[in-house]
């Protein structure tokens, strides 16, 4: 074993030392092999004729110069010494072959068709044949010692290698393992493809196999990931194979997006964790171009929560829009610097992206978008007036709000006068300066909201639809809508990388109760959904997010676990690796989550996005009860909060958890 690791170690920084070389000096080394193979084929070409293995004489001469001269200018004409070693493959012995059918036909014409003193006419076929063999032998070689490691898979696998097999045998799965062998800390052991016609071959020297294999190649090889290389695989057949590897006691895996890699800001060898997104399974539909611009496309728009998980989806979806300039408003200095930078860096990259195409139509025109970062507060009234009066908004999106239930219930004074005043700050202020449109973003917790988070965001609903109300009765400018929708992947608090993070630490991972359901949509989706329904609206609008079948977050555990190559340990399994962790239903919290109030969502122009009008107090009525709720605000006692709140939110039931 310890020899194995010292010779595996040598061979390695042989490699690595090579592999760093500069370009020139790697083609020098490669054109001084041809021609050295051109004099040895040429050599024993004459011996294996004549049975004579001296020194070559007079013409003679002639055919190894003119190998060397015809080999090394059809090689540099065709771009051969612009390959590299460690990626050639089944086209680079294509391309080889068809040199050489060129070579031969020349070298037929000199030496064969010709008479040439001291030349048998043999040798026009004889040498190009050995110099073929040599030139696909020597390229072969040399890239299967830059890139092996398989003999000591087994010996040094203890040593930090992870063994693959690649689900999909397609073209992004043959660059994968080249590019992993490349890598030198990942050995490939097969491939697995559902094609009838692949399985059983060999692709670039490696196996590929059947689904129903995949049990036996664990045991055989030791595999210890399977990486996903499907990429025209739809979300709902990638689920489908997820849910049939997540019985293998493997982690699973899968290729970073392409869109990443283009802007480079990951590798081809920097593999994910398996997605939420691929988890759930189910497709998006087309985002609707025509929806997406109509309330972006050279406008000014307006983020409040910019720094936030939704707040930030938004405004990177907006700058695709070609907006006229983008402000954004966030409390949190390091965040709204973060989402600030991000956009600034993603515009640049649409620029060269741009130069760089020949068709511009592809890209939007950004060199007239300005973005204004605006640190402050939606409750400091002044400030927002003075903001909304410089950048004149044609959009606002109302994404600020704290939305942790537990934080929020333990400090629910501060939680209302955020999410509440706030709001009410900010759409007052739209009215008065005449924004067009005010979209909130809401969550489905201010359905029957059991928490104070959920009452506090059913009242921003309530508000905007009273000022809906006002607005259109007195012939006011702003539309006013929102949009509810449940939980989104990846959002700071979400399931996803707290379970994350907790399997990583090995354990255990804290469950409220094992029968809590929740909706689920990936932060880009819902982003696009939010600003699609803002093209919709007609004032007073609540629109509902399809959120596709709801999910228990139990199995959503088991599976996290499972695909990480780990096992669940409970009372079947006591010898397992993750332990889950029942803690009980927090304050505040359901086991299962809705979107409507009513029962008359309504269809709209996107199959995903449902609109509702629900009952709601007129102005006048809010603000009074807003008056009384400000009034026991001051106070803190947390039961007058409560009462307060029944009074505004009917269906407001904090004693329920179920």
């Amino acid at each position: 074993m310890f020899k194995s690791n010292i010779n595996y170690m040598q061979s390695k920084k042989i490699k690595q030392f090579l592999l760093n070389l500069p370009r020139l000096i790697k083609r020098i080394i490669v054109i001084g092999l041809d021609v050295f193979l051109c004099a040895l084929t040429s050599w024993l070409s004459f011996g294996l004729r004549l049975d004579q293995w001296g020194i070559l004489t007079g013409n003679q001469w002639l055919v190894l110069i003119s190998s060397i001269v015809i080999t090394i200018s059809l090689f540099m004409y065709r771009g051969l010494y612009l390959a590299i070693f460690r990626y050639i493959g089944s086209a680079s012995l294509e391309s080889i072959l068809q040199i050489f059918l060129i070579y031969t036909s020349i070298f037929f014409c000199l030496f064969t068709l010709n008479v040439v003193d001291d030349v048998p006419r043999s040798i026009g076929v004889i040498q190009p044949i050995l110099l073929f063999l040599g030139v696909g032998f020597s390229r072969y070689s040399i890239r299967y010692w830059l890139i092996s490691n398989r003999s000591l898979a087994k010996k040094v696998n203890s040593n930090g290698f992870s063994i693959m097999l690649i689900y999909g045998a397609g073209a992004a799965g043959r660059q994968l393992a080249v590019a992993l062998e490349n890598a030198g800390d990942f050995i490939v052991k097969g491939f697995i493809d559902d094609s009838l016609q692949l399985q059983g071959r060999t692709v670039n020297g490696i196996t590929v196999y059947s689904i129903d294999n995949v049990k036996n190649l664990i045991s055989e090889f030791g595999i210890t990931d399977i990486v996903l290389a499907i990429p025209s695989a739809d979300q709902i057949e990638r689920r489908v194979i997820i849910e049939m590897l997540s019985c293998f006691r493997v982690r699973v895996r899968t290729l970073p997006g392409i869109n990443d890699i283009a802007f480079g800001r990951v590798r081809l060898t920097d593999l994910y964790d398996v997605s939420m997104s691929d988890l759930l399974g189910r497709n998006e539909v087309p985002a609707d171009m025509g929806l997406l611009k109509k309330n972006i496309f050279r406008k000014n728009v307006l983020v409040t929560g910019a720094g936030g998980s939704i707040g930030s989806e938004l405004c990177r979806q907006i700058i695709k829009m070609s907006p006229k300039a983008l402000v954004l408003i966030e409390n949190n200095e390091h965040s709204l610097y973060l989402i600030y930078e991000e956009l600034k860096l993603s515009i640049k990259k649409i620029h060269t992206l741009n130069q760089n195409s020949n068709d511009e139509s592809n890209f939007p025109d950004h060199l007239g978008l300005d973005i204004f970062p605006c640190l402050g507060s939606v409750r400091d009234r002044e400030s927002m007036r003075n903001i909304l009066l410089d950048q004149q908004p044609d959009i606002v999106f109302h994404a600020a709000a704290y939305k942790h239930v537990p934080l929020v219930e333990q400090n629910p004074s501060e939680g209302i006068r955020n999410n509440v005043m706030g709001t009410l700050n900010c759409a007052q202020l739209c009215l008065d300066a005449k924004v067009p449109h005010f979209v909130l973003i809401s969550t489905d917790k201010a359905v029957r909201p059991t928490n104070i988070m959920g009452a506090s965001k059913r009242i921003c609903e309530l508000i905007l639809q009273a000022l809906a109300e006002y607005s259109s009765q007195h012939n006011q400018a702003t539309l006013f809508s929102m949009v509810r929708f449940g939980n989104v992947l990846g959002s700071s608090g979400s399931v996803v990388p707290l379970f994350r993070a907790q399997i990583k630490a090995g354990g255990p991972i804290t469950l409220t109760h094992t029968d809590v359901v929740r909706y689920f949509m990936t932060i880009p989706e819902a982003a696009q959904l939010v600003i699609q329904s803002s093209a919709m609206a007609s004032g007073g609008d609540v629109f509902i997010l399809d959120m596709g079948e709801p999910v228990r977050i139990y199995d959503l555990a088991l599976k996290m676990v499972y695909l990480s190559g780990l096992m669940v340990k409970d009372e079947l399994h006591p010898n397992g690796d993750i332990e889950i962790k029942i803690t009980g239903l927090r304050p505040g919290e359901k086991l299962y989550e809705e979107l409507l109030l009513g029962d008359d969502p309504q269809s709209t122009l996107h199959p995903r996005i449902m609109k509702s009008h629900e009952e709601f107090l007129s102005l006048n009525d809010l603000f009074l009860a807003l008056e009384k709720l400000y009034t026991v605000l001051e106070g803190g006692d947390i039961e007058s909060i409560r009462n307060e709140l029944k009074r505004l939110v009917p269906d407001y039931c904090p004693e329920v958890t179920t």
